[in-house]
Parts: C-alpha cells; structure tokens; sequence
C-alpha cells in the first residue's frame, strides 16, 4: 500500500495539475469504488460543475475542497467548500493518470472525470480496493470518511513527539515495528519507513514498545519524520505499485538502508540484513546496528 510520502507526493501533483479545474462530466466504471451514501449516482451529481480547491492529505487519505465558483487558495486559507469535500484513498493499487487527449481506458479504470477541454483525470485500480466519497457542503470529512476518526497525529506535526509516544506505548508488551504500523498511534507510516526508520534510530523492530527509554523515542520520532522528508524529496519508491501522476515511480528504493536488502551487506557494517515475518509483515534490520 502506498506511504505517506507516495500518497503526499500524488497530493502535489493534484495540486499543481488541477489548478482552476472544473468538473464536467464524471464516470465511474465501477460502484464499489464510490464509497459515500447515495453511491456512484449521488457522487456523479454532485461533483459536475464543481471547481477543485485546495488539496489535503491525513494519513493515507486525500480530500480536495469542491467550490461552485474558482477560488483561487492563498498561503494563508480559501473560501469554505460550498461544494463540499472530495475524499480519496488509494488503498494498495489505486493511481490517478492525466490524460490530455482522448484516449481508451484500461479494464482497471475506475473512475473517470473530465473538464471541459476534454482534459481527463483518470482512476486506475488493478486490486478494486480504493474507495472515494463526497463530504456534503458543511460537513466534517470525518463524518462520512470515518476513517479519519481513527487517525492518530501527524509525523510532521507538534503532537507527535516523545512524550506522546511515552503515553501511547507505556506498559505495551508489543513489537514497536507494530505499534508504528498502528495508525491510531501515527498516521500515514507503513512497512517500507518503518523499518527504515527504526534501523536509523538503531532499535531492534522486535522490541516491546514499552521497553523504549525516552532518549530512545526522541530518536525515533526524529528519524521517522527524517526518513519519510528525504523519501518525500525523492517522490516516494520504487517499490510496490506506486505512480505518480504522470506514470513515474519514485526514486527512494535506490537509497534504501534496509528495506529489501534481505541478505545483503548493511551499509553502515556490512553484516547481513535479516528478513523476517513480525506481525505478518515482512520486516528488515540489521543484527549488529539494531541491538
């Protein structure tokens, strides 16, 4: 499933492409990848005519503010949705591709929206598990997008810090590489950064999360928001399914410490990564630099 940083680096390259872009007509090719009440027929109806505003991103879940007139954001804010929100999350294989001129979809096309040059933003989905939603005009995103209620903070954000983490983790007995996958405890980390996170903070992924000292969670908050900034900068990896918007991958798997590196020579030491199954996911670290 894309990452944080895959899923922020789709965020911009919506932002950018789909500035002053009014929805003309919509398509969707397939019901269950519209997941808001009134289904695809309510969604259709209430995105056409819709000017697209900002784009945001929680965790794995993107949302872009609808408008009936343009309204051009500023640094500071943008007019209310009038037109509601429009939620999205890409699940394991979703992709958003741009198409400039007319072209046929693939079997696995989802979701089609086009402005009125003819200019198409086009879903792909090979797994059919990600979903997208309308947020009414005055409603929370959370309130039809519950997933977001279960989110825990930011990595970039203030609240996430070590003494969070202290509270969230006392007394738990289980892997911190599972904890970190939780996303009621942080929002947006998966497999690839956390185990890349947890070799630059030098902890074993198997260590029972209430164990960690505090000057060993300090570390590992900020290793975290370091690896998944430089991984943002590199536009995400190259592992897994991933595109961009305009059908590249990213460049981070290249620059990989650990993360299937299975067998091969640490870069620090040289010993071998391990690879394993912790808590049902493949997890990598090295012996001698995770102790």
């Amino acid at each position: 499933m894309p990452e944080l940083p895959e899923v922020e680096t789709v965020r911009r390259g919506l932002a950018d492409r789909l500035i002053d872009f009014q929805i003309d007509q919509v398509e969707v090719c397939r019901e269950r990848a519209i997941a808001s009440p009134g289904g695809s027929a309510l969604f259709i109806k209430m995105l056409c005519g819709m000017h697209v505003g900002s784009w945001l991103r929680r965790g794995k879940y993107l949302m872009a503010s609808l408008h009936h007139d343009f309204a051009q954001p500023s640094a500071d804010s943008e007019p209310d949705p009038d037109g509601g929100w429009w939620g999205v999350h890409l699940r394991m294989t979703g992709q958003f591709q741009w198409h400039e001129a007319i072209s046929s979809p693939c079997p696995h096309t989802r979701v089609r929206i086009w402005n009125k040059k003819d200019e198409e933003l086009r879903f792909v989905d090979t797994r059919s598990f990600g979903q997208m939603w309308w947020v009414p005009p005055g409603n929370a995103p959370e309130t039809i997008i519950t997933g977001l209620q279960k989110l825990g903070p930011e990595p970039f954000s203030s609240a996430f810090n070590s003494s969070y983490l202290s509270k969230r983790l006392k007394g738990s007995k289980r892997p911190i590489k599972s904890a970190l996958l939780d996303q009621s405890i942080v929002a947006g980390a998966g497999n690839i950064y956390t185990d890349e996170s947890l070799f630059a903070a030098r902890i074993l992924p198997h260590t029972p999360s209430g164990q960690l000292k505090k000057v060993e969670l300090e570390r590992l908050c900020d290793c975290l928001t370091e690896v998944l900034r430089v991984s943002i900068g590199a536009g995400g990896t190259t592992f897994s399914d991933f595109r961009d918007l305009e059908g590249m991958n990213g460049n981070y798997g290249g620059q990989a410490w650990v993360y299937r590196r299975g067998g091969q020579a640490c870069r620090i030491c040289s010993t071998p990564i391990r690879r394993e199954s912790l808590c049902g996911r493949g997890t990598h670290w090295c012996p001698n630099c995770q102790r």
